[in-house]
């Protein structure tokens, strides 16, 4: 299944391996890694926090990775996301694409994982010295999805 929402931690290297097992017409594989970073907003983070809605969160990865598949010629895509409490340094997101060609698998890429940062219905909150807080999608997340929907964009 390309879309997976799981509490544990995935190998990059074996989720890669599988993607491109028995597909000897891959010539691209591009991926992203989203990681919990211990900055946020000018506060120290000692965790994150995500939830999600279980269903609704899983068909709204795969229509993204639908989305995409029919604006390039890419072969397969897969989404891992993490749930759950994470530590600093610690995995959250992975996106990989497969293509004959790099350019439709970073285009792709970016693609799905613009959507994601606004689109999928996860819900972030951050343990700071402050205390609990809920995190939004950012300005620039916004403006990185609204380039996907203008005239013109890729397909």
């Amino acid at each position: 299944m390309p879309v997976r929402v799981q509490a544990e931690d995935f190998d990059v290297s074996h989720e890669v391996a599988a993607l491109r097992a028995h597909s000897p017409q891959v010539g691209a594989v591009v991926t992203f890694i989203g990681t919990v970073r211990d900055m946020n907003d000018g506060s120290s983070v000692a965790e994150m926090e995500l939830e999600h809605y279980p269903g609704m969160t899983e068909k709204a990865l795969q229509n993204i990775v639908e989305q995409a598949k029919a604006r390039w010629p890419i072969f397969d895509a897969l989404v891992i996301h993490r749930i759950g409490p994470l530590l600093p340094l610690e995995q959250i997101v992975l996106v990989a694409v497969t293509s004959a060609h790099r350019g439709e698998a970073f285009s792709a890429c970016e693609f799905i994982i613009d959507y994601l940062k606004t689109d999928a219905p996860f819900w972030k909150k951050e343990q700071t010295p402050q205390g609990a807080r809920w995190v939004d999608a950012r300005t620039t997340d916004d403006t990185a999805l609204a380039k996907w929907k203008q005239p013109g964009a890729a397909k």
